[in-house]
């Protein structure tokens, strides 16, 4: 709970940033860490609530027990609020870097605009617990005998292996890309998350019997049924990678990309590995110098955008068909829930155009090669409001309006009409299997994370990978103790 009467005495103090001019010039993190009293003093703000709505499912997807944590922070008990921590979050070193944070929307001290800095202490706690050494393998005393096989290592696939090993079953993770993290690694920027940090969780893992087989691309250089035929349980935390379908005239112009082969390459780049990727472009994408639009209004636009002032862009342009939302929410008919209120993410902050309510109409060029992105205004309804036609120059456009569906290229292709699909009401598509046992329609196959709830958060991610495996481990021994 923290200190009874903190939340009166102290107030709210977010962690700084270095400043744009600086950090543009590197893709390192740049949020300069609090000191140990500065995040006590911001766990202790942590009131008695009585009903504590930051724990889920209002705010926490995992459910991690907020106000135990926070006090064992004010109380200097950093040993013991990593063992909580850990106890419904396998890597909080990763959401307390890259989270929204709807726990602190669900914060009762948000009524007030002055939520506790949730996500900064639960990224104190993982960074002081390395520091102190705390964080070292677990492995199982009692091995089952029992073979797992997981497709994918993002956060799902790495939640579900970590659990899985703990409780004594020997696990495979299978991952198409050079090194583990799936999305972690390749998908969101190093000036967010650094990827060391997914380095020291693999060890982490390997010294606790999981087994990791990169370059393995399942369904291509290995059949789906291989894998059912030499393990007892297969699961498939593939994500969600097909981009959604634009339907805007001139995407074969040279210079218009989806957003994510872009954020890949850059990511590749600083991994010091070649660009040349499973499934993505391998020509390269670079920004500097070059005037940039970019359609989307969601964190993989803004990644886009970051990404190109570090690589030298000239002007960058973000375009969102919403309109532009209002700077504060009304409290009373909206909270817990996650507003929709005007946010800037660090990325807009260092010098991106937004433009709301705002429908791109077509990529224009000449001789194949892209230089601008024809424009219109839209009314409430979305719909072009006529005589508000304007041409953005563009020298380079990406798409980050979403994804529709897991790749379609390798495991779904090699499993055919046997893995049943189901479709959302946007056209998407998953893998159907539902949110309590996590079976497909094929036996000895389960699916987690986005391939089966469709794009969604890290943290949702890392909650479906801990459920999956306690309902492979339910099945495969009668019962089990991991946690639900």
């Amino acid at each position: 709970m923290g200190k009874v009467t903190g939340f009166m005495e102290i107030d709210r103090q977010l962690a700084k940033y270095q400043p744009a001019s600086d950090r543009i010039r590197h893709f390192r993190e740049f949020t300069i860490p609090m000191s140990d009293p500065e995040v006590q003093k911001q766990a202790a703000r942590c009131m008695d609530c009585g009903i504590p709505y930051c724990h889920g499912p209002t705010g926490c997807p995992v459910h991690n027990q907020i106000p135990d944590w926070n006090d064992l922070v004010y109380n200097g008990n950093w040993d013991e609020a990593i063992r909580n921590l850990h106890s419904t979050n396998n890597f909080p070193e990763f959401t307390g870097r890259i989270c929204p944070a709807p726990c602190e929307e669900a914060c009762t001290l948000n009524l007030e605009d002055a939520p506790v800095t949730i996500k900064t202490v639960e990224q104190a706690i993982a960074d002081k617990a390395y520091e102190m050494g705390y964080i070292v393998p677990q492995p199982a005393v009692v091995k089952t005998g029992k073979k797992v096989a997981i497709i994918g290592s993002g956060p799902a696939g790495m939640a579900a292996a970590q659990q899985l090993a703990r409780a004594g079953h020997e696990v495979h993770v299978y991952e198409r890309e050079s090194k583990p993290g799936g999305l972690l690694r390749y998908g969101i920027p190093d000036f967010k998350m650094e990827k060391n940090f997914i380095d020291r969780r693999v060890d982490q893992m390997r010294g606790e019997g999981v087994t990791f087989h990169c370059g393995v691309n399942v369904g291509v250089d290995r059949t789906v049924d291989s894998l059912i035929a030499e393990h007892d349980a297969v699961l498939y935390c593939g994500g969600s990678e097909t981009p959604r379908d634009a339907g805007i005239p001139g995407v074969e112009f040279h210079g218009v990309h989806d957003a994510m082969p872009y954020l890949v390459q850059q990511n590749r780049r600083v991994g010091r590995e070649n660009i040349d990727s499973v499934g993505w472009p391998s020509a390269p994408i670079l920004a500097g110098g070059k005037h940039i639009v970019v359609v989307g209004g969601g964190d993989t636009a803004s990644d886009c955008v970051g990404t190109a002032f570090r690589q030298g862009a000239v002007k960058v342009t973000q375009l969102d068909i919403r309109p532009q939302p209002p700077e504060k929410e009304d409290k009373l008919s909206v909270w817990p829930f996650w507003a929709t209120k005007m946010r800037t993410s660090s990325s807009q902050a260092e010098g991106a155009v937004r433009e709301f309510q705002v429908a791109t109409l077509e990529f224009v060029g000449e001789d194949g090669v892209l230089t601008g992105v024809k424009c219109c205004q839209v009314d409430e309804r979305r719909k072009p409001i006529a005589g508000t036609e304007f041409v953005i120059k563009a020298d380079l456009a990406f798409i980050a309006i979403g994804f529709s569906g897991p790749g379609t290229d390798s495991v779904l292709k090699d499993m055919g009409d046997k893995l049943a699909i189901g479709k959302d009401k946007r056209g998407g598509s998953f893998v159907t299997a539902n949110d309590q046992d996590y079976r497909t329609s094929v036996d000895k196959v389960w699916a987690a994370g986005d391939v089966r709830r469709g794009q969604s958060l890290v943290v949702w991610a890392i909650r479906e990978g801990r459920q999956a495996a306690r309902a492979i481990d339910e099945a495969l021994m009668g019962s089990t103790v991991l946690p639900r």
